[in-house]
C-alpha cells in the first residue's frame, strides 16, 4: 500500500495554478508590442511613400529646369570635384570648380517670378489649307515692380515661335503680332503661351505655361461644283426613280386594271375609249439623298498629296449637297485595332449639320493603316434604312477598277454610283463601266469640269 504525502499534493497543486494578474500583464505587454510593430511598419511605409514622392518631384524639377548643357555642367562638376579630391588631380579639381561656379552663377536667374498676364488672340479659328492666319500676343505687367526683359514661347502644332518681351513698367501692356504661316489641313493646337526664365548660357531654364489654348481648324481646299452635278434634279418634292408604284406624285403611264387595284386610281377617260378598265401608274418619288464615301486605307493612295486631293473632292461634293439642301451621308472607315482586324467592321460619319461643322470634320480626317477598304465601307453604308439616290466613291489611284466595281455592286439598281479616282499623274477623263461612272481627276478643277460634262450629257 502506497502512502501519499499531503504536502506533496498541495505543492504540486499550487505550482500548477497560474496567477490571473500575471497572465493579464503578459497579455497587455504582448498587445503593446504588437501595436508598436504595426505603428512602426505603417510609419516606415508612409516615410517610403513620402520619400518616393519627393524624389519624383525633384526628378521632374530637374528634368524641367536643367537643360542638356546644364546636365553636362553638373556631370563635369561632380566628376571633377570627386576625382580632384580623391586623387589630388589639380586639373580635374579646377574643371569641377569652374563647372560648380557656372551653376552657382546661373541659379539667380531662376529666382523670382514674372507677374505677367498673357492673352493669345487669333484673328480666325478656321482657315483653308495653304493660308496664313494673324494672331496677337498681349502681355501686361500685373506686378508692382518693373519686370526685366524676358521671352515668351508660343507652340504652334509641332513648331515653336519665340517672342521677346521688353522691360515693362507696373501696369504697362504691350501687344506683339504673331504671324502663323500657311498650314496643312488638320486641327492645329496653338498655345499655351509660356514665359521662360533662363540664364545667358542656357544651363538652367524655368517655364510657366498659361491656360490660353486655341484649336485652329485648317479646312481642306474645295472647289465650286454645279448644282446639277451628275444629273441630280433640283426640286423640293422629290426626284422620280425607276421603280413603278400604284400611288405617288409622278405620273408615268396607263395600264389595265388588275385584281387588287384601288378603284380611285381608275382612269375613266381611257376606260371609255378602250372599253376596259384602265388605272394610272406612277413612278416612285422620294427626296434625293446623296452619299459621299471616302476611302481612308493607307494602301489606297500613292502618297499624301493624292490623299489631300481626295479629301478636297469629297468636301467639295458635300458642300454642293448642303447648298442644294439635300439629305447627305458622309461615310468613311474607322480605325480598327490590329488585334481584331478582319473580325470587326466599323465606319464613322461626319455630321453635315452645317458647312462649318462638316468642314471641321474633314479637318480631322487622316489615312489609316488598319481600317476597312472602300468596298467593305460601302456594304456598311447601304445598311442604312434610307434609300440613296446617288453615291460618290472617292478613292486613290492604287484602287483597281475591279475593286471599285465591286464596291458599286453594294448599292441598289436605282442608285446612281459615281467613282472619283484621284490621280495627280493622270489626264482627267470620264468613262462608263457598266452602271458605274468613273471620273479620273488630277486637280480639284477637273472635278467641276467633268461633272458639268456629265450633267450636259
Amino acid at each position: 500500500m502506497t502512502l501519499t504525502d499531503p504536502r506533496v499534493q498541495r505543492t504540486s497543486g499550487t505550482s500548477g495554478t497560474s496567477d490571473p494578474h500575471t497572465r493579464t500583464r503578459t497579455e497587455v505587454s504582448s498587445g503593446v508590442r504588437g501595436r508598436r510593430a504595426v505603428d512602426t511598419v505603417v510609419g516606415l511605409a508612409m516615410a517610403w511613400r513620402a520619400a518616393r514622392a519627393a524624389t519624383a518631384r525633384a526628378a521632374r524639377w530637374m528634368v524641367g529646369t536643367v537643360r542638356p548643357a546644364g546636365g553636362l555642367v553638373v556631370l563635369a562638376a561632380t566628376v571633377g570635384l570627386a576625382l580632384g579630391f580623391a586623387f589630388g588631380w589639380v586639373e580635374w579639381l579646377i574643371a569641377g570648380v569652374i563647372a560648380a561656379a557656372l551653376l552657382v552663377m546661373s541659379a539667380p536667374f531662376l529666382f523670382g517670378s514674372r507677374a505677367y498676364e498673357v492673352d493669345l488672340v487669333l484673328a480666325r479659328d478656321r482657315i483653308v489649307a495653304g493660308h496664313a492666319v494673324a494672331a496677337e500676343v498681349v502681355v501686361r505687367n500685373q506686378g508692382r515692380s518693373i519686370t526685366l526683359p524676358g521671352r515668351i514661347d508660343v507652340p504652334i502644332g509641332a513648331g515653336l515661335v519665340e517672342l521677346g518681351v521688353p522691360l515693362l513698367r507696373p501696369g504697362h501692356t504691350i501687344a506683339q503680332a504673331l504671324d502663323i504661316p500657311s498650314l496643312p489641313r488638320g486641327i492645329v493646337t496653338v498655345g499655351p503661351a509660356t514665359t521662360v526664365r533662363s540664364d545667358p548660357i542656357g544651363i538652367l531654364r524655368r517655364e510657366h505655361a498659361f491656360d490660353d489654348v486655341h484649336e485652329l481648324y485648317v479646312h481642306p481646299r474645295t472647289v465650286a461644283l454645279p448644282s446639277t452635278s451628275a444629273g441630280l434634279i433640283r426640286d423640293l418634292d422629290g426626284s422620280p426613280t425607276r421603280r413603278l408604284v400604284d400611288a405617288d406624285m409622278s405620273f408615268h403611264a396607263i395600264r389595265e386594271y388588275a385584281s387588287g387595284d384601288s378603284r380611285r386610281h381608275i382612269h375613266w377617260k381611257s376606260t371609255a375609249k378602250t372599253g376596259r378598265l384602265m388605272v394610272r401608274q406612277y413612278e416612285e418619288s422620294r427626296r434625293s439623298r446623296m452619299a459621299v464615301i471616302l476611302g481612308l486605307a493607307d494602301d489606297e493612295y500613292a502618297d499624301g498629296d493624292e490623299f489631300e486631293l481626295a479629301v478636297g473632292c469629297a468636301a467639295s461634293l458635300a458642300l454642293r449637297a448642303i447648298g442644294d439642301a439635300r439629305d447627305l451621308d458622309i461615310v468613311m472607315g474607322a480605325d480598327i485595332p490590329r488585334a481584331v482586324t478582319g473580325r470587326l467592321r466599323a465606319i464613322r460619319r461626319i455630321a453635315p449639320a452645317s458647312r462649318r461643322t462638316m468642314l471641321d470634320g474633314f479637318s480631322g480626317v487622316d489615312r489609316l493603316e488598319s481600317t476597312m477598304h472602300v468596298a467593305e465601307v460601302c456594304r456598311l453604308a447601304v445598311e442604312s434604312p434610307e434609300r440613296l439616290s446617288i453615291a460618290f466613291l472617292v478613292v486613290g489611284s492604287t484602287v483597281p477598277l475591279a475593286r471599285l466595281r465591286e464596291a458599286s455592286l453594294a448599292f441598289g439598281s436605282d442608285t446612281a454610283v459615281v467613282g472619283v479616282v484621284c490621280d495627280e499623274r493622270a489626264h482627267p477623263r470620264m468613262r462608263r463601266v457598266g452602271d458605274l461612272t468613273v471620273l479620273t481627276v488630277a486637280t480639284l478643277d477637273d472635278l467641276s469640269g467633268l461633272l458639268l460634262r456629265g450633267a450636259a450629257s
